[in-house]
């Protein structure tokens, strides 16, 4: 695995760590405890909302690229419109993933660095769902991967977005496998139980990472 550590202080350097999962994993409240013990959290899902914005240029290539239809009425992006679409056609997928995840790349290593020069010992944790399947694995040197049986993650994806189960399968089967995530990581927090656990987990996992 290549590691490109950022560069710290006194000739250390700053490990790069990343955060993964699939969809209906528990990403956001691992992030979230992460956080609550002093983790800096860059998460692509909130960068990705921001270079998508009106106004951006990443915007005016999805209108370009899917239509008018997929944007609401005051011209801000209709998610759910355009999760429909790229769900259903991986080429559709695969097009705005071009548009997108280049500029939330530019704007992670932008908010990184930003966070390394306020405090170079910061634990700085890059929320990446689809770190596996755009290939950015080998760029981090620590990946944690927060995992969970695929029949939890397709019950909570119902519950959580008002699925039906056909559309729930399309987007878990629309990601990178358990086994393809497991194969990248470096450290696995189990949420196949409740919040007591989970944070019992994410102690140690953070142990783990003031000591590395």
């Amino acid at each position: 695995m290549g590691f490109a550590c950022a560069p710290c202080h006194d000739g250390v350097v700053q490990k790069k760590v990343a955060l993964t999962g699939g969809i209906a994993s528990g990403k956001s409240t691992v992030a979230d405890l992460l956080a609550e013990r002093g983790a800096v959290i860059i998460d692509s899902g909130v960068l990705a909302r921001e270079v998508v914005e009106p106004g951006t240029a990443g915007l005016a290539l999805i209108e370009e690229r899917f239509g008018r239809d997929v944007l609401r009425l005051d011209g801000s992006l209709d998610r759910a419109r355009l999760g429909a679409i790229v769900f259903a056609d991986a080429d559709a997928r695969a097009d705005l993933n071009a548009i997108v995840h280049p500029r939330v790349r530019r704007l992670a290593t932008e908010r990184r660095l930003i966070a390394s020069a306020s405090d170079p010992d910061a634990v700085v944790i890059d929320v990446i769902p689809l770190l596996v399947e755009t290939g950015q694995a080998d760029r981090f040197d620590t990946v944690i991967v927060v995992d969970a049986p695929e029949v939890a993650q397709l019950e909570r994806l119902m519950a959580r977005n008002g699925l039906s189960e056909t559309d729930a399968a399309a987007r878990l089967a629309a990601q990178a496998t358990r086994a393809q995530r497991l194969a990248a990581a470096t450290h696995v927090v189990d949420n196949t139980g409740g919040l007591t656990e989970l944070a019992a987990s994410v102690d140690d996992l953070w142990g783990q990472l003031t000591r590395e």
